[in-house]
């Protein structure tokens, strides 16, 4: 069953057709810059532009760059300020004429690594990190969804989330080093394992990749391990939660 997956991010909308029986990509992934105001009507327009690249006519499942419940933005994030409150699906359905679910793009990711991925099957508390434009976070309790688990969004001295000072986005703005910033990560981690005390933290995202580059400043004692889907995860989580009915609330 081939569903289409959209990932929403702050510098890229991204989207593929997705196997749902095994994870895969039955496509090469279409990726378009994320419209640089960040609006609601700009970026369903990129959306509705995806859609007619691949032709597409069914099911839509779309990850989302914060907090959504019951297809509602509840914050928002990085983008512009007149999508809180706004219903992202009723937006989308109504721009396309298809079907959505919408879920957190974090919950999407880790959505994604804990079926098909190198989360599969592990118990206890598991956290998957998105580094990105922000910090996204998705946790599951033995392999169930816990959505909305935003931990980027928690305030960190002069900032008023910690992702502004330590996400993939701040080691571009600042010109970091991946020594630098992974000091930076790392404090991050230690922050998260404090609060949650996780039984294993999954990275995504496309800074996960270099995960060589900056492990050695990872110092926590919980488990840190790349996920194998990286980048891919965001779409393929997105397009099975069509299928697997993520918790929406």
């Amino acid at each position: 069953m081939a569903v289409l997956g959209i990932d929403i991010g702050g510098s890229g909308i991204k989207g593929a057709l997705v196997d749902l029986e095994t994870g895969e990509m039955l496509t090469e992934r279409h990726r378009i810059k994320t419209p640089a105001g960040r609006t609601p009507d700009d970026m369903a327009e990129v959306v509705h532009q995806i859609i007619k690249h691949f032709d597409y006519k069914g099911k839509v499942g779309c990850g989302f760059p914060t907090v959504i419940k019951k297809g509602v933005c509840k914050s928002p994030g990085n983008l512009d300020k007149s999508w809180l409150n706004l219903n992202v699906e009723e937006l989308l359905e109504k721009k396309t004429g298809l079907d959505f679910t919408v879920i957190n793009d974090a919950d999407a990711a880790g959505y994604a690594t804990m079926t098909y991925g190198i989360g599969k099957g592990e118990e206890g508390l598991v956290v998957m990190i998105t580094i990105g434009t922000g910090l996204g976070s998705g946790a599951f309790l033995d392999g169930r969804l816990i959505p909305n688990f935003e931990l980027g969004q928690i305030p960190y001295k002069k900032y008023k989330k910690i992702e502004l000072w330590a996400a993939a986005s701040a080691k571009e703005r600042e010109e970091l080093s991946f020594e630098e910033w992974g000091e930076r990560f790392n404090k991050f981690l230690k922050y998260v394992d404090l609060i949650i005390a996780p039984d294993l933290i999954i990275l995504g995202g496309g800074t996960s990749k270099h995960f060589d580059k900056f492990k050695e400043y990872i110092t926590i004692d919980t488990p840190v391990i790349p996920a194998e889907l990286r980048n891919q995860a965001g779409i393929i989580g997105a397009a099975a939660a069509t299928l697997h009915k993520a918790p929406k609330v």
